[in-house]
């Protein structure tokens, strides 16, 4: 019921009923088994987005594991190495998956609690519904594909259309905030409040205020603030997103209890999180690779040339090719036989940079790792953000780094499902 209590039920697909999927807590360093059955009539996966756990529980279709035909199911069993905030989705038609419900926020907990009163998650998401509560048809559309991906009308905090969310004055609060849309990018800012960034994509990082008071959030991306909630008991403080110009609306409110406050000053505890083993990369002797995003619509709504193919009328139609990396289009969800489009020896260190020539907004998601951010546009990327989901403005180069410590054909795509359905996406080798 996104249209509200009196609006027309919406059908969705769901993980053991509900939307989002139920929230997964594991422990760092403790082994996980979680049995997948498929209830669809297609094939499904599931991808454990930003857990560097061992390729063959990766989830990607043909090329980790087998798909996971429809009333069979599959274990999956990993460790998960890294403690923070995580998400679990299909990699098997996954635009119309993920579109239709199909995600859950996987919580990998600290062996020791931080110290905060409450431990929240906003696992946000948007719907395209059409005028009577049904999802809109379409999925997959040419101008979806080769423009901004399938944006929907109407967005949800934790499944539901967001009501106030109750706070207490003096109160210390870790909020993760995860993006599970197809393709919708959020800016928030917390009117009267100065979060703190605490950790991105599940890595802590140095903890920092958000330049401008803004987070960016792209589809795929996690970040985890600690909010001292200073405002005054009874008032009501607006969370507004303001990403795309001219269309700015309130998410959420954050209402305050009338009560006093919790405590006279705020918690003297470094809000910074405890560091997961991330193995640091040697610059020194790094191996380079690029990557370079190409095609999309471009000014005048022409099309950009995609691997060469100028005479293409309309790129993205029926699930044809609207994007390349490196020349090369790989379209739908992952198949046997993908060729590396590079390979590294095993403990190497990357430095990978990324070139988006396209018009549009990219987060690029890396398979089976997470990548020290070094600089964007040439400057340098401060408080050692370690991320699995790198947003790349249009134009924009972005240097990584990471250490290529875990074998396997690894997926690297954009994290708009309407991008990666259409060719932004590819494959790496760790040999």
């Amino acid at each position: 019921m996104f249209t509200g209590a009196s609006g027309p039920l919406t059908p969705v697909w769901t993980y053991d009923g509900t939307v989002p999927g139920p929230m997964l807590r594991l422990r760092q360093g403790q082994p996980a088994r979680i049995v997948v059955e498929n209830g669809l009539n297609e094939d499904t996966t599931v991808h454990w987005h930003g857990i560097r756990l061992q390729n063959a529980m990766d989830g990607v279709p043909g090329l980790t594991q087998p798909p996971i035909k429809p009333g069979t199911d599959f274990v999956y069993e990993f460790t998960p190495p890294d403690a923070g905030t995580f998400w679990y989705h299909p990699h098997a038609n996954s635009l119309v998956q993920l579109g239709r419900g199909l995600a859950g926020a996987l919580i990998v907990e600290e062996a020791e609690p931080v110290a905060v009163d409450r431990d929240l998650l906003w696992l946000l998401q948007d719907w395209r519904l059409a005028a009577d509560g049904q999802m809109a048809p379409g999925f997959g559309s040419t101008m979806d594909a080769a423009m901004s991906g399938r944006i929907g009308n109407i967005v949800t905090i934790n499944g539901t259309v967001p009501i106030d969310q109750s706070v207490m004055a003096g109160e210390r609060i870790r909020l993760r905030l995860a993006n599970a849309s197809l393709a919708r990018i959020m800016a928030l800012r917390f009117e009267g409040h100065r979060p703190v960034v605490v950790a991105v994509d599940g890595q802590p990082c140095d903890p920092h205020e958000p330049e401008g008071g803004r987070l960016i959030l792209a589809p795929a991306m996690r970040i985890d603030i600690v909010l001292d909630m200073q405002g005054d008991p009874g008032k009501r403080y607006a969370v507004i997103d303001d990403f795309y110009d001219g269309l700015a609306y309130t998410l959420t409110t954050l209402a305050y209890d009338t009560a006093s406050s919790l405590r006279a000053h705020p918690l003297d505890v470094s809000p910074g999180l405890p560091r997961n083993p991330l193995p640091e990369p040697d610059l020194a002797k790094a191996e380079r690779q690029e990557i370079v995003l190409q095609g999309g619509m471009m000014g005048g709504g022409k099309l950009a040339g995609v691997g060469g193919m100028m005479g293409m009328a309309t790129p993205g139609m029926n699930g044809g090719a609207a994007w390349a990396i490196n020349g090369m289009s790989m379209t739908g969800d992952g198949h046997a036989g993908m060729a590396p489009q590079f390979t590294l020896p095993r403990g190497a260190t990357c430095h990978l940079t990324m070139r988006n020539e396209t018009a549009w907004w990219h987060p690029m998601h890396i398979h089976g790792f997470s990548m020290l951010v070094l600089a964007r546009n040439g400057s340098p990327v401060p408080h050692r953000q370690w991320q699995d989901t790198v947003l790349l403005a249009p134009k924009d180069t972005i240097e990584c780094a990471f250490v290529a410590d875990n074998p396997g054909d690894w997926m690297l795509h954009c994290h708009v499902a309407d991008h990666q359905m259409a060719g932004l996406m590819t494959v790496f080798r760790v040999t």
